[in-house]
């Protein structure tokens, strides 16, 4: 890890080398002079086949399609890096598997990378229940390639389609790379691993008896297929793709709509790769970022230290400590990240130990009250440059951004300001006692920390092929130009400060 007293460029050059960091400059050259790599990318032909148009549950199993079903070898991979797919298809059938990279590509949201046709496919065996219910399938390879040095760093989707009835599913993974970005957008897949139920109530909320359960001893793990999602509503393109559908790919789509020179990752680097995180002018926590371990905490504070912008785009962040396996491939609960009482539901959680640090000594609020809610996006610091040419004055909202989880008892950081705030409620007029809390504060490099306190951040900026918008507590409404140029200030601070 970084000593936080470490400027960030003498750690980009331990990263990458004397040659790099002398490349950068001023903080404006870490931008290629011409068009980047991501508007590049997204002027080739798009498609919108990556959606699924036939799938199916099992409905025995609540989850899963045992038509076809698979998951791949790692979360992440690099250009260069071996990449094995496992299927099942029960019963047997021939299959295709079509890779896409997901971004804007003129509203299509996917372009098609490459085809796999005529797959031989077969059952594989429901691994057995392990210790602290672990499922972990050892199926036989499908498929296994290369990750081609041209394919951009992106979300991509593997679209299975079996031929024997057309069903299909999805698997899921990330291409990151080592180049210095902009932005560097962390995928959130270890909450979405600790919601997958497959193939039947197997999550890290399932403890045998409680479907809702919050303690320890539960372990959940990668070497799986992704059931569809479990939570607020039916979200068909969610078999086999986590939850990056559902909250992320609005923000991503956004980005590589406007331009912004991003690159991605997962959570697992975040745990893995402290230097990595200081190739980026800014870091940005996105949809339902729930599951962190400590050194994930670690290594953003200390990112933090030597001069990262950060923006949790999130919502019910940094909640849940985990511990992963030593190969990554699994996690348990193993604490939280807030005081003792700071939550009022959930009572599996007094048997977790509730120790420093706290997820909003990082974050500027985290977690508390009734943790579940929502409420309008509501401006109480109109004057805050966040504002700047919205409008917006003391009180306007921005009606049912606020949701499903949310952010409130803002720590008591030097220089914290509250941008937003207002009560929570369980439905429109009914309050649940809760406060969400949007707050910014400032690092000790000119950098500083947003937090949007909220999961549905991304319903604000766009609304991607396929997207559907939830409405639980409140019902957010759609893109919104105000939120748009929030967000374009808050980027525009992170580039060019």
């Amino acid at each position: 890890m970084s000593s936080p007293t470490v400027s960030r460029r003498t750690a980009l050059k331990s990263l990458a080398g004397a040659g790099a960091a002398a490349a950068m400059g001023g903080c404006a050259s870490l931008r290629p002079a011409g068009p980047n790599r991501v508007v590049i990318e997204n002027a080739r032909p798009g498609t919108r086949d990556w959606q699924l148009t036939n799938t199916r549950v099992d409905p025995a199993t609540k989850w899963r399609c045992p038509w076809i079903e698979g998951y791949c070898s790692q979360t992440r991979v690099r250009a260069g890096d071996s990449l094995s797919v496992f299927v099942s298809t029960n019963p047997a059938s021939a299959f295709t598997l079509d890779i896409y990279r997901l971004g804007h590509y003129g509203g299509a949201g996917g372009r098609l990378m490459r085809s796999f046709g005529a797959i031989p496919g077969k059952p594989q065996p429901e691994p057995p229940v392990g210790a602290k219910r672990l499922r972990n399938c050892a199926w036989e390879p499908s498929v296994s390639f290369t990750i081609p040095a041209d394919w951009l760093s992106g979300v991509y989707l593997g679209k299975l389609t079996e031929q024997r009835s057309g069903l299909q599913s999805y698997v899921i993974f990330i291409v990151r790379d080592d180049r210095p970005a902009d932005l560097l957008f962390q995928c959130s897949d270890h909450t979405w691993q600790a919601y997958n139920r497959w193939p039947t109530q197997f999550a890290l909320y399932d403890d045998g008896k409680d479907q809702w359960y919050w303690g320890g001893g539960v372990q959940v793990g990668f070497n799986r297929p992704y059931g569809r999602y479990c939570q607020i509503f039916d979200a068909p393109l969610s078999q086999g793709s986590g939850e990056f559908l559902l909250w992320e790919f609005p923000v991503a789509y956004w980005l590589e709509q406007h331009g912004y020179d991003v690159t991605y990752c997962s959570n697992q680097d975040t745990h893995a790769d402290p230097r990595g995180l200081l190739r980026a002018k800014g870091f940005l926590s996105v949809g339902h970022d729930e599951y962190w371990t400590i050194e994930m905490f670690r290594h953003v504070q200390a990112a933090i230290a030597a001069g990262v912008n950060v923006a949790f785009l999130s919502g019910n962040a940094v909640c849940g400590r985990i511990a992963l396996t030593p190969d990554q491939r699994a996690f348990e609960r193993v604490g939280v990240y807030g005081p003792p009482g700071g939550t009022r539901d959930f009572i599996a959680m007094k048997s977790l130990p509730h120790e420093r640090p706290y997820a909003n000594e990082l974050v500027g609020a985290h977690s508390t009250g009734p943790v579940t809610g929502g409420a309008d996006w509501t401006c109480v610091k109109p004057d805050h440059w966040l504002f700047a040419g919205t409008g917006m004055k003391h009180g306007d909202s921005i009606p049912g951004l606020v949701g499903w989880e949310w952010h409130g008892d803002p720590a008591p950081i030097p220089g914290l300001e509250v941008v937003a705030s207002a009560p929570t409620q369980d439905a429109p007029g009914k309050p649940n006692g809760g406060q969400f809390t949007a707050t910014i504060y400032p690092g000790t490099k000119g950098n500083f920390v947003f937090n949007a306190a909220t999961i549905w951040w991304g319903d604000g900026l766009s609304a991607p092929p396929g997207y559907l918008r939830p409405s639980v507590y409140t019902t957010p409404q759609g893109p919104d130009p105000r939120l748009q140029r929030i967000t374009q200030n808050l980027l525009a601070r992170m580039i060019d400060a």
